[in-house]
């Protein structure tokens, strides 16, 4: 990681400094998507039969979880196990289930009352990734929300190892949420599945769930068609970035880079120190670890594409990582929180030296499927009200209309849309008080 010092950048230094690593094999991946995406809507499941053949090199005569499986993945695993996945859905669910929103009923002006009402999203497909490292903990961050929502059909789709099995740790934590229809499908034919509904796996309104390159544009690809779903939010390869003032210690931030790094190599993580020297203890803390990390070629191949910047001040600081938009921020400095005033383009923010990211990505409460490639200075990361949506309702009484229809008609006639300004018109002229028009198409009122 060499150091790039960002007083010195020129404002185009500065976006290719801050540029993920994966957009620069964009085009290639757009296309090999829309090719995977076109032959799951045309063959259904003999498409997904043979893209995980190809991609996941097992053959499968069944894509559904069985009953026999669940029960097996339960007895695969201790109760010690079993009590962490439990002590994490506990956790996930209280945040979660705080996050319940209210209805609304607000009387405007007399007689005019305006509600908003929340419904559970009909069918969801909650995509947990497979691939090198399966991810228990993106079922209970998928699965927790919703059961709380009560989504009346819940689809999780997540690619199978070689033997043409599911991780019992994936199969326990989807039980733990009550999800018991499960499909042995992964990559971009997964989204394509869940999006546009195959002989085997229904069809569904909402996706959700993070992913790589791959996965990420084909839930934008789907999003996009009229035809396919919606879809949570980008949540594509992983990223990191991390102040850390002098006082941090070097073991500590290396410990949360490699934390990300390890996901895979196109993760990438951002460090930003004040110092040479700090950014030289950290370097050697990353190089000692290294040493005795089983993913460690993965995590070579991301560091290789990461990023080092040396802040002048704390505001300098702050400054670069609202521009970088971070999927995960951890500030290990001297009173975090002042930070966090500043900070405004963040996925998840992690404050002081003992909250280190990991405990967000499984255990702590919050969601761990956040936004990536920046989109954070748009979106936000997933949560309960994204499994619901909520629908407006309005009742006018009499005089309510009698009060508000006049301003209605004048605002419609100055649209020039006369049967908007017909639809009070005719309401008003039922009642002894009614509206009428001057010859300049002004309403007035005649008692």
């Amino acid at each position: 990681m060499k150091p790039l010092i960002w007083k010195n950048l020129s404002a185009s230094r500065r976006a290719v400094a801050l540029r993920r690593p994966a957009q620069s094999a964009q085009p290639a991946v757009a296309a090999a998507v829309r090719t995977i995406v076109a032959a799951v809507r045309r063959d259904g499941d003999a498409a997904l039969r043979r893209f995980t053949e190809q991609f996941d090199r097992v053959t499968l005569r069944s894509l559904r979880v069985t009953g026999a499986e669940f029960a097996a993945a339960a007895k695969s695993l201790s109760r010690a196990d079993l009590a962490a996945l439990r002590t994490a859905y506990q956790n996930i669910r209280a945040f979660h289930a705080a996050q319940q929103p209210k209805s609304l009923h607000v009387e405007t002006q007399p007689g005019i009352v305006c509600e908003k009402t929340v419904r559970p999203i009909g069918r969801v497909g909650l995509y947990v990734p497979g691939g090198s490292a399966p991810l228990p903990s993106t079922a209970l961050m998928l699965g927790v929300p919703s059961q709380i929502a009560g989504n009346p059909v819940r689809v999780l789709c997540t690619p199978p190892d070689r033997n043409g099995r599911i991780n019992p740790w994936i199969l326990c934590a989807a039980r733990l949420c009550g999800i018991t229809e499960i499909y042995k499908v992964g990559g971009a034919q997964a989204i394509a599945a869940l999006a546009y509904g195959t002989a085997s796996i229904p069809k569904c309104d909402k996706l959700f769930g993070p992913g790589n390159a791959f996965v990420t544009e084909a839930k934008q690809q789907v999003a996009r068609d009229a035809a396919g779903a919606a879809i949570d939010l980008p949540a594509g390869p992983s990223e990191v970035l991390v102040i850390a003032d002098n006082r941090a210690n070097p073991a500590f931030v290396a410990a949360d880079l490699l934390s990300q790094a390890e996901h895979g190599p196109d993760s990438q993580v951002v460090l930003v120190a004040f110092s040479n020297n700090f950014a030289a203890r950290v370097q050697g803390a990353l190089e000692k670890q290294l040493a005795d990390l089983p993913r460690a070629a993965i995590a070579r191949r991301a560091l290789a594409k990461s990023r080092l910047f040396l802040a002048a001040n704390r505001a300098e600081a702050v400054a670069i990582s609202n521009c970088y938009a971070p999927e995960h921020l951890i500030l290990q400095v001297a009173n975090p929180r002042e930070l966090l005033a500043g900070i405004t383009t963040a996925g998840s923010v992690f404050l002081g030296d003992l909250t280190p990211e990991s405990l967000g990505d499984y255990a702590s409460g919050t969601n761990h499927v956040l936004p990536t490639y920046g989109w954070a200075r748009a979106c936000s990361g997933l949560g309960l009200a994204d499994f619901q949506r909520t629908m407006t309702v309005q009742t006018a009484s009499r005089t309510g209309l009698q009060k508000l229809g006049p301003v209605v008609e004048r605002l419609a006639l100055a649209e020039g849309l006369a049967a908007h300004q017909r639809a009070v018109r005719v309401r008003l002229a039922e009642f002894p008080v009614a509206a009428v028009y001057d010859r300049r198409n002004h309403p007035r009122r005649r008692s």
